[in-house]
């Protein structure tokens, strides 16, 4: 008989979730860690204190290349559903903006929530475990686990062990790996949710800007369909801010972002309209600008253009072309921060390869892939972790 009913690989968000599931259910889990600590990246999420929802999550707010995947799980345990939880935990909690969903003190009170529940069904954690192989034995109808202390066997094995994304947290390609043992296809992971790096044109005028914030609307697309109104931040290497990270998930090497500098305003009549007020003035365009944007990024955008004067010299065809380079202006990123500045994976084991109901594989039985290893990636602004608790609670009510 095997030891377990269940073996977790992985005491991130989704697995510690699918453990809770799983031993409410009766069933005896034991979850396996790496590394010395549970939740790593839970602990450094919204800036130390956790955006552990979102509000207003829908199946839009995910990427996926079967963006139909995710709808099951998330309608199956919502945002209010895992708020009741921290209710019950006795955590105070705000929302910040947008739906986002943060403890008012620490992400550890998370982690803590997690830990007791698990403690309170009976699921066992061991971190500093190394899993060095793990086969199926058709006989016994169980997945053997050979770790660095001992070698150990369940009827169920779940892969929680997250994408490529914070590398210097201890990520890995494993869960990757032991889909491809099993024959599962990988939609090939990327980067998501990171900065993003200008060519040596724009570097050069906008990184002694590092630190400036503004609010703008990027888009991205061959039909310029995908686009985020968020600040974007200008960096010593490029762009950041939540716009940035937002339209980094979709975008690809080569292509050009745009940004509306001023979105929700018509920059032409802007222009003309402060021509035809002040016709005498020599307000130089840069000043103009200043009046709309911080100014040290107005002077830069008009030295990046060679727009620098006086606006009562423009022609409405002059002025036509700096109101599209204000509201269109295009910028082709050389690329992205990596691995290591990305706060998700997108991509990861192929959703055709999963039951939407349970998490488990299609041509395994007994094997469960949830959270970020899966090719469901969530927007900015705690989809992710809505995304891991649904994922861990429906594989929970099948292992």
């Amino acid at each position: 008989m095997p030891e377990w009913d269940v073996i977790i690989i992985g005491a991130g968000a989704a697995g510690l979730f699918c453990a809770i599931e799983a031993g409410k259910r009766g069933r005896r889990v034991l979850v396996l860690e790496h590394s010395g600590a549970v939740g790593k990246k839970i602990r450094i999420s919204g800036g130390g204190r956790c955006n552990f929802t979102n509000l207003y999550t829908s199946p839009e707010n995910f990427i996926s290349a079967n963006p139909h995947f995710c709808k099951s799980a998330l309608a199956r345990y919502t945002p209010a559903n895992f708020i009741s939880l921290v209710k019950k935990h006795g955590i105070a909690y705000h929302e910040k903006k947008l739906g986002q969903m943060f403890c008012d003190d620490s992400a550890q009170q998370i982690i803590d929530l997690l830990l007791e529940e698990c403690r309170a069904v009976g699921a066992e954690i061991r971190c500093a475990w190394t899993v060095r192989n793990i086969s199926k034995s058709d006989a016994a109808d169980s997945f053997v686990v050979t770790t660095s202390r001992e070698t150990i066997n369940a009827s169920s094995l779940v892969i929680a062990t997250g994408g490529l994304s914070l590398a210097p947290l201890g990520a890995s390609d494993f869960g990757y790996r032991i889909a491809r043992q099993f024959g599962l296809q990988i939609e090939a992971p990327r980067p998501g949710l990171v900065p993003l790096i200008l060519n040596a044109e724009f570097k050069s005028q906008l990184t002694p800007l590092s630190g400036i914030s503004l609010e703008a609307l990027v888009t991205w697309g061959v039909r310029k369909n995908i686009s985020f109104r968020e600040n974007v931040l200008l960096t010593h290497r490029g762009l950041s801010g939540p716009a940035i990270l937002q339209i980094s998930s979709y975008w690809r090497p080569g292509t050009a972002i745009t940004i509306d500098l001023l979105p929700g305003e018509d920059a032409l009549d802007l222009l003309l309209g402060n021509q035809k007020a002040e016709p005498g003035a020599a307000i130089e365009l840069a000043g103009l600008l200043g009046r709309y944007l911080p100014k040290r990024f107005a002077r830069a955008w008009c030295e990046l253009f060679s727009a620098s004067k006086p606006i009562n010299q423009y022609t409405a065809a002059e002025l036509k072309d700096v109101a599209r380079k204000i509201q269109e202006l295009e910028i082709i990123p050389s690329g992205t921060e990596g691995f290591r500045k990305a706060e998700v994976t997108v991509g990861g084991v192929s959703t055709a390869e999963l039951s939407s109901q349970t998490m488990e594989s299609r041509r395994v039985p007994g094997l469960y892939f949830i959270g970020e290893v899966v090719d469901v990636t969530g927007h900015l602004g705690g989809y992710n972790f809505q995304w891991a608790w649904a994922s861990g609670y429906a594989a929970g009510q099948a292992v």
